[in-house]
């Protein structure tokens, strides 16, 4: 029996994807509680920034929801144990470089924190053969990492000037 056909009552949820968005957020919410107040010096194009919520939010929601477009679901049970495995080592080492982040920002945690979900989300619409979660991490991937790579020139800048 293959693992996911338990889920079958529920084909409109995935969810691990679910839990996986939800693990995923949880540091970011603690991060925007510590920070709070604190203005970011962003100097990307609003477009870029439009762009970068169109792919999080629609990555996120077609990681959670299924809505029946572009999605085919895992080929074998080979690809359902990648997804596992994947979305594991994926967020431990999310988890684990927020952790460092904490402590202190620099430009390797920014750049690790902009990839590892992006990897996520493609690999997860990769593995399930969801082409419309691929092209909405593609879209997240290309406008997070540009942002996030602009803004890593700002923390430089920053702290060779506290220096």
């Amino acid at each position: 029996m293959f693992m996911c056909d338990f889920f079958d009552n529920y084909n409109w949820i995935n969810l691990f994807g679910l839990i996986t968005v939800a693990l995923m957020l949880i540091p970011n919410i603690l991060y925007a509680i510590k920070f709070k107040g604190q203005e970011t010096k962003c100097k990307c194009c609003r477009s870029m920034y439009i762009l970068e919520q169109i792919g999080r939010y629609g990555s996120m929601f077609l990681m959670a929801f299924n809505i029946g477009i572009a999605e085919f679901g895992f080929a074998s049970e080979k690809q359902f144990i990648a997804y596992f495995i994947a979305n594991i080592v994926l967020l431990v080492a999310y988890w684990f470089v927020y952790a460092l982040y904490f402590l202190k920002r620099t430009n390797w945690k920014s750049m690790a924190l902009a990839i590892i979900p992006s990897c996520i989300f493609l690999i997860d619409g990769i593995l399930l053969r969801h082409y419309l979660l691929v092209s909405f991490a593609i879209i997240f991937a290309f406008s997070h990492i540009c942002i996030t790579r602009k803004d890593s020139c700002e923390i430089n800048s920053n702290t060779q000037q506290n220096s």
